[in-house]
């Protein structure tokens, strides 16, 4: 096996004696390795240096997302919850493809293991890697925006008995606010997909203690409550984004939330 520990100590450099498509089939299959050493460790940075950095080619990306696709459906949850971090690197570097879109938006509200970190597989972070994977697609200008903003309404719809504990409801939050800086936008649309949640939740009565799923929704919506009311940074280097329909998302945010909690 490679040893990608040296190769990131070497600033990523390539190995000379290796065809560069050869060591891109290695790192995909690192990340999907149940070890978390390895599949969190050297091979996710080279890879993604690697990806920012051009030295792999395009076709070659392009069937790197295609098998990152293709991994929504592993049985093992940890190669497919890695998946959407390797799609993210993809789409930062210009790449594209509508059947990557498709295949998220299959896997997104289905999936049904939302651990956050495992004692023995490590991270997994479904919702979280999801969440990113959605910002990204929400802001990417061949993808609908209302079709990812939908999609975030699937997730935080569908049943779970897991209660959000590693700042997932965080990450879920800002990817909806950074889909909502689109200024193609309609603010109909803007507001829309918040109609399925206050259906979904709106009519229940909230036993005690609260589910889990309630939970998790009504801390997805304060936060995206508070980044409407105050922007949102696509990075840490950038500057804070304005949500676009800023008062009717925030309108819209309160109403459902009241509509939830004064049942």
């Amino acid at each position: 096996m490679t040893d990608w520990n040296s190769i990131e100590a070497a600033d990523c450099a390539v190995p000379a004696d290796r065809p560069v498509d050869d060591l891109v089939s290695e790192l995909s299959r690192a990340l999907a390795d149940p070890d978390p050493l390895v599949r969190d460790g050297a091979p996710y940075a080279v890879l993604a240096t690697w990806i920012a950095r051009g030295t792999i080619g395009t076709s070659r990306r392009l069937e790197l997302g295609d098998e990152m696709a293709a991994r929504f459906t592993d049985p093992r949850v940890e190669a497919r919850t890695f998946a959407p971090l390797v799609l993210n690197m993809l789409l930062s570097a210009g790449d594209f493809k509508a059947g990557w879109v498709d295949s998220f938006e299959r896997w997104y509200p289905a999936e049904r293991d939302l651990r956050g970190h495992d004692g023995t597989l490590g991270w997994l972070h479904a919702v979280a890697h999801g969440a990113d994977l959605l910002a990204g697609f929400g802001r990417h200008s061949e993808v609908a925006p209302e079709r990812m903003l939908n999609l975030a309404a699937a997730r935080l719809t569908a049943p779970t008995d897991h209660v959000y504990d590693q700042l997932e409801d965080d990450r879920l939050a800002r990817a909806i606010a950074l889909v909502l800086t689109r200024t193609d936008l309609s603010e109909r649309d803007a507001v829309g997909w918040l109609d399925p949640i206050a259906d979904r939740f709106g009519s229940d009565r909230i036993s005690t203690p609260v589910p889990a799923h309630i939970s998790n929704c009504l801390r997805t919506l304060r936060l995206l409550h508070f980044l409407a009311d105050r922007g949102v940074r696509p990075t840490s280097e950038l500057p804070a984004e304005p949500v676009h329909h800023r008062e009717a998302v925030k309108s819209a945010t309160a109403a459902v939330l009241d509509r939830i909690v004064r049942r």
